[in-house]
């Protein structure tokens, strides 16, 4: 088993930056496809960013990207999202989710975290 801790989530002004930070804990996470997820009031969950176990390889939203950055440190067992230049629009919780395999965009990982709320405020 493989538990997640995402951490980092708050409120910020739009054009402000965050960190989002998810811990693995339970078995290394080296081998695995990382990714964040988010999920906006009244809307579904939708894959925001994936990083491959090599970090050779990634995915991000188009609504996301130039501004998001996921990356990895497997010696920590840790998945971060630098999120910059924030908007109203990326308010939503976030998810860290991992998974055997290649990155996929549907809901199709193997362990979730509980989440971490980011709001942005215009």
């Amino acid at each position: 088993q493989v538990q997640l801790v995402e951490s980092g989530g708050g409120l910020v002004q739009a054009g402000g930056s965050l960190r989002l930070s998810c811990a693995a804990s339970g078995r290394t996470v080296s081998s695995y496809t990382m990714a964040w997820f988010r999920q906006a009031p009244g809307k579904e969950r939708e894959c925001v960013a994936a990083i491959m176990w090599s970090g050779l390889s990634t995915y991000y939203a188009g609504s996301v990207k130039g501004r998001f950055t996921i990356s990895r440190d497997n010696a920590k067992n840790t998945v971060y999202l630098q999120m910059n230049n924030l908007q109203p629009e990326d308010t939503a919780v976030y998810y860290c989710a991992a998974r055997v395999g290649r990155i996929t965009l549907l809901n199709d990982y193997d362990y979730w975290g509980q989440g971490t709320r980011v709001t942005v405020s215009s």
